[in-house]
């Protein structure tokens, strides 16, 4: 079954828990909030979701209630702390900045929170992500470190490699949901990373969404597309189905 339509109003943290519940954890004695959702019924697998450059809100808990009721566990991470859910633009980008520069510490949270998720859900694994969340995605797809990682997704997310680092031949299959209205990240960028995909030999699909922008698939924000957020997300469930099965 899909799941896209919902009418959220996005809220700041303290999350409220909705289908799941908040999971609260450490990483080097630092203290993170996540949210978990486990599946309605027997599970399919694992889905790892990280956040957009807000931090984890209702937005991604959302997200997760969705795959619940689709049959996955869903985890959604937290990569800045509890209680640091950034508000004005600047600080937005203060923190995606923070990680962007120290991307071993990127991998080493995202990596944690999956270790945080497997404690109830020791499952094969999707990671997905939506924003700087997408870019965060490719990052850990990238490292090679996670085991049990059957795909990986990004919607509307940041694909540019960084200097120094490539794919792996034997890296998980990769699903790309870009919008061909972005200027944020633009068609080069899409057609950079397929070279690297091709070059490298990684299996991906890149799906564009005629007149959709950056973050077309926030809801109720002025830059949602509800047919490229419906498109897409049909596009995870094929992708889910054939990475978990289901």
């Amino acid at each position: 079954m899909r799941i896209w339509a919902f009418a959220l109003t996005m809220s700041l943290m303290p999350l409220v828990a909705q289908a799941g519940e908040v999971v609260n954890y450490s990483v080097d004695g630092e203290k993170f909030e996540g949210y978990q959702a486990k599946a309605v019924g027997s599970s399919k697998g694992l889905v790892l979701v990280i956040h957009d450059w807000d931090g984890l809100t209702d937005y991604e808990v959302k997200r997760a209630d969705m795959l619940s009721e689709m049959g996955y566990d869903a985890f959604a991470v937290d990569l800045y702390g509890k209680g640091n859910r950034p508000v004005e633009t600047g600080a937005k980008k203060a923190e995606t900045g923070k990680l962007y520069k120290d991307r071993e510490r990127m991998r080493t949270l995202i990596l944690a929170s999956l270790a945080e998720a497997r404690k109830s859900s020791d499952q094969p694994t999707v990671v997905m992500g939506y924003c700087f969340g997408g870019a965060a995605t490719l990052e850990l797809a990238r490292s090679g470190k996670a085991s049990g990682i059957k795909g990986y997704a990004t919607f509307h997310g940041g694909l540019a490699t960084p200097e120094g680092q490539k794919y792996a031949a034997d890296t998980p299959p990769i699903l790309v949901a870009h919008g061909g209205a972005d200027t944020s990240i633009t068609m080069d960028h899409v057609a950079e990373l397929s070279r690297e995909l091709e070059t490298a030999g990684v299996p991906y699909e890149i799906q564009v969404y005629s007149g959709a922008p950056h973050a077309f698939t926030v809801f109720d924000s002025s830059r949602y597309q509800e047919t490229a957020d419906r498109q897409s997300w049909d596009a995870f469930s094929d992708f889910l189905a054939s990475s978990l099965g289901g």
